[in-house]
């Protein structure tokens, strides 16, 4: 039995919505499917990602450089 304080709706919500964001995280699950699986829009999950100090955007230096060039 978990004790979390919570009801159990909401700890489901928040479990689901904690195993999105690490599938994310992983490379798993896109932005947008990991919004999905946690039933929220895109937008509120990146902004709760923010809140966690997880960046949405996870680019690496050759792909920063493209999208900053000039082509």
């Amino acid at each position: 039995m978990i004790t979390s304080g919570k009801p159990i709706k909401e700890l489901e919500e928040e479990l689901r919505f904690l195993l999105a964001v690490k599938l994310f995280e992983l490379h798993r699950l896109t932005l947008g499917k990991a919004a999905e699986f946690c039933c929220m829009e895109k937008l509120r999950f990146m902004f709760e990602t923010g809140r966690l100090k997880i960046p949405v955007m996870n680019l690496d230096d050759d792909q920063i450089a493209d999208e900053l060039s000039d082509d």
